[in-house]
Parts: structure tokens; sequence; C-alpha cells
């Protein structure tokens, strides 16, 4: 089977992670205002999405309200409707959905979207998530990936979207930074041993952990090195040395990178 590729547009400018956010500037995380000052500054854009009540896929990074709204409560106890209407902190906008943010960015730079963990523990309670994700991006023309930490959300994405890039967001897995895995899973999860399995094109690895091994073997065997979170200059041309690209926030990237 061959899998398909990242298209170009993915290595020509840095990717704003979550958007270009600067609360501000009245821009909170996945917002509608930090997707469009990223359009206008040519970066890449990188969100997430979590899942509503109501089966819709919301661009929204946490699982709880609280940090970006000051409201109590789930994403997936509320619904889209309701979402729609919650404020985002430092902003003017309630939390878009999916099909929103796509036809805001109408394909006029590339798109990286993380599929959050909906199992809890990187299991296979998937899937919901995954159809609500795959039926927004079904008549989507513009350059598109997808990705998560969960390997069993990119295996349904290879079902469900086999023609969209997808590749696996990877960590260090230090135990004290992932308090709610245990230890062997950490471990299991630390050697990146689903990516030839889900069909991934490309991995987005933690940034100071770049010098792993199994990246560079990954990377040897042909993969796409992506890189999470650089937040300076001087970070992104360390990063480079092994990232083909990389995702940045708190500092603004040479586009032209």
């Amino acid at each position: 089977m061959t899998l398909p590729v990242l298209p170009r547009s993915f290595f020509a400018a840095p990717f704003a992670h979550r958007a270009l956010h600067d609360v501000a500037q009245e821009r909170p995380e996945n917002s509608r205002a930090a997707i469009r000052a990223a359009i206008a500054a040519g970066y890449g854009i990188e969100i997430d999405v979590q899942l509503s009540n109501d089966g819709v896929a919301m661009v929204f990074h946490d699982n709880a309200l609280e940090r970006l709204t000051g409201v109590q409560g789930h994403v997936r106890l509320s619904t889209a409707s309701a979402l729609k209407s919650t404020p985002l902190l430092g902003g003017t906008e309630g939390i878009p959905d999916l099909v929103e943010v796509l036809a805001l960015v109408g394909g006029r730079v590339p798109l990286l979207i993380e599929i959050k963990d909906q199992d809890g523990m990187m299991g296979p309670r998937v899937g919901a998530l995954e159809r609500a994700t795959a039926r927004a991006l079904r008549r989507y023309k513009g350059d598109v990936a997808v990705m998560s930490f969960n390997p069993h959300s990119v295996a349904a994405m290879q079902v469900l979207c086999p023609d969209v890039p997808r590749g696996l967001t990877t960590s260090a897995y230090r135990s004290a930074e992932w308090p709610a895995l245990p230890e062997r899973l950490c471990m299991a999860l630390r050697a990146i041993p689903d990516y030839e399995r889900v069909g991934a094109c490309f991995i987005s690895h933690e940034m100071d952990d770049l010098d792993r091994p199994r990246v560079a073997e990954i990377k040897q065997a042909g993969a796409v090195i992506f890189c999470w979170t650089v937040y300076s200059a001087a970070e992104e041309a360390q990063a480079r040395l092994v990232a083909d690209n990389i995702t940045f926030e708190g500092y603004l990237a040479d586009p032209r990178a």
C-alpha cells in the first residue's frame, strides 16, 4: 500500500502552535483570531481537536474548559452550540468547531490537526472524535495532515481518511510529566513502537528529546521529523539540526525558514 506523503507546503514555513496566539493581542489559543493572524503572517497552523457531547470536532486543546475559558466542566460534556457560545479568555470569540476553521483557512496555509486522546490512557477507546474529524475533512481541498499521541487514533484515521497524511505526536514520556500514565506505558510509548503499524509518514517529537536514537532511526528510514514546541530562535536553530520543520510559540519564527 502506498502511503500518503506530506505536501511540499509543510516544509515551506514553520507551524504556529495552536495558531499564532497572543492574549495580549486578543488572540487566545486555537481561536479564530489566532488562525487569522497565522494566515496573515504566512505560517502553517497547528490546531487541536476535542469532541463535544453531540459528536462535533471542536478546536480546543484541553479536556477541561477552565484554563482557557474560566468555565468549570469538560468539553465532552457540552454541546457544540454551548461551546461556540463559551468565550475564550483573552478574546472576544467562542470556541470554533473544525468545519468553521477549515472554511476560515480555506487552503491558504497548511494545517496540522492534532487529535487529542479520548481514551485517557492512550488506549483503544477511540473512534467518535476520529469520525467527526473525518466528516469535517471530507470536502476540504487544502493541504492538511493529522496526528495524535494515541496510536489507536492514528490507526483509526488510516481507515477513515487513507489519503490524508498522518503522523504520531511523540515524546520523551518522562513519568513526572505524564503522571496519569503508568511507567510501563511511558516506557513503551517512548520507543515509538507504532510508527510503521499505523501507516505514519511523520512524527512530531518533543523538542528537547530530538537526539533520541529512535528518532534518528525513523528519520533514516524516510520519516519526516517535526518537533514541538520551540520557544525561541536559539531553540529553533538547535531543533533544525534534526527536525525538518518546527512548531513554535512565544516568538515570531521566520516564515521563510
